[in-house]
């Protein structure tokens, strides 16, 4: 398949240096010029496709090298765009950061590279001059091609940039698209990204206002059209999805403020299999609505634990519901969910009660990173040996972390037990993400 896709890739030197905040003024602008932006982002993260949907109405997917080929990238990247007549791609991390921290593999680069997408790197320029022009220098030549055609300053001044401009370009050889200035009230702090939910950031869509306002008067939004439009046509081969089942059944998938992290391309790969999905929240509904299936998938249960607790009602239907047999899928935060307790703010609630023991905030990340899981025993999503590639973050930790499958990181072999797996159960702190392997989605509708 091949289809022409104006694209840009927007990356910087290391994480702190503005990509979200510019990537979510430069989607503002676009869809104040009447555009349809589609928004990715690279690597695992939830939580910036979350902003870019929410507040944006964006649509996009992850793109991960780690979890999927490249075809497979370039695939997910031509679904998740169409009718949108730009996508905008977020990097990770800095640029070549990957697998390790010592590897390119599953970097921003390695994905540019897959997808034939246009770089522009984004420069903090606070505190620097001329020492931009030997930054920036690096990145070109550390890896050829590096794909950067194009460079946008963070935080720098109109009178900064009418130095910096033209000695960044001759020294350089690369166009730069303008800056945008110091907005400290506008900012989109980590501390947000990793505590809260976009719908809950105070003032948010004003502030996306505002940087979108800042980027159309001090950078050439024209200018990164045009970049865009020079991209290769994208071109993958098609994998269709046909349905597993004959059937319509329907899967309970919790939405709610607790429960948020999905990856939209394993809903949509559901769907296409032939689940029908129906929402509902532990936080305020009454009960399971009537399904063949449970998905709890992950999110922050710790920040609404006592509202959780409170919903008995709900957690006893929870607790019937996979206690007699139900197809359940639970990650990270949906497992917590499951735990007889959750400790948090130093004070016990009572969950659902399906996992003995309970869970408690470790006050650091706990075994963070990309995993390869494999099957011990036959179970709900795959048979005993079957792999998955997937990732785990998460400051909680628990009693009882299961033992059907072991985990083994990439780079540094380090490898652990995990997960709680039966035939109507798959229960564990690791993300899953269904196109690395399409066969555990499809065992699962099979099973509703």
């Amino acid at each position: 398949m091949e289809r022409t896709l104006p694209r840009l890739l927007l990356a910087a030197p290391k994480s702190g240096a503005g990509k979200t905040t510019v990537v979510c003024g430069l989607l503002q602008a676009l869809v104040s010029r009447g555009l349809t932006p589609a928004a990715c982002k690279c690597g695992p993260d939830y939580i910036d496709p979350l902003f870019h949907s929410e507040l944006i109405g964006a649509r996009g997917c992850n793109l991960d090298l780690f979890f999927t080929p490249p075809d497979t990238a370039r695939r997910l990247l031509a679904d998740s765009a169409q009718g949108c007549g730009v996508a905008v791609l977020e990097g990770v991390m800095g640029y070549y950061d990957g697998l390790g921290g010592v590897t390119d593999e599953a970097s921003a680069y390695r994905v540019a590279q897959a997808t034939g997408t246009p770089v522009v790197l984004i420069l903090d320029a606070r505190g620097a001059s001329l020492s931009l022009a030997a930054q920036l220098q690096g990145f070109l030549d550390f890896r050829q091609p590096s794909g950067i055609a194009g460079v946008l300053l963070n935080r720098c001044t109109p009178m900064q940039y009418r130095m910096l401009q033209p000695v960044l370009e001759q020294a350089c050889g690369v166009r730069v698209f303008g800056f945008l200035p110091a907005l400290p009230e506008c900012a989109l702090e980590s501390r947000h990204l990793g505590l809260v939910t976009a719908q809950e950031v105070e003032g948010l869509r004003e502030k996306l206002r505002r940087l979108a306002e800042a980027l159309e008067q001090s950078a050439d939004l024209d200018g990164l059209l045009a970049l865009a439009a020079s991209a290769p046509p994208l071109r993958w081969e098609e994998a269709p999805e046909p349905p597993v089942t004959g059937r319509r059944p329907v899967l309970a998938v919790a939405r709610d403020r607790a429960f948020c992290f999905y990856y939209r391309e394993n809903l949509r790969l559901l769907e296409r299999l032939g689940a029908e999905l129906r929402f509902f929240s532990p936080l305020t509904d009454g009960a399971l609505p009537p399904c063949d299936g449970l998905y709890l998938g992950g999110g922050y249960p710790e920040l609404y634990a006592r509202q959780l607790a409170e919903n008995r009602a709900m957690a006893e239907s929870v607790r019937r519901a996979v206690a007699g047999g139900l197809p359940t899928f639970a990650e990270c935060g949906g497992f917590l969910y499951l735990h007889e307790t959750l400790t948090a703010d130093g004070e016990t609630f009572p969950l659902a009660g399906v996992i003995p023991g309970g869970s408690r905030n470790t006050g650091k990340l706990r075994r963070f990173g990309y995993v390869t899981l494999t099957a011990r025993r036959d179970n709900l999503l795959c048979a005993a040996g079957e792999q998955i590639r997937a990732h785990e973050f998460h400051y909680y930790e628990s009693d009882s972390c299961g033992g059907d499958f072991s985990a083994v990181k990439p780079v540094s072999g380090r490898s652990w037990d995990c997960i709680h797996a039966s035939d109507t159960l798959f229960a564990g702190f690791p993300h899953l993400y269904f196109p690395a392997n399409p066969d555990f989605a499809r065992r699962f509708v099979r099973r509703l």
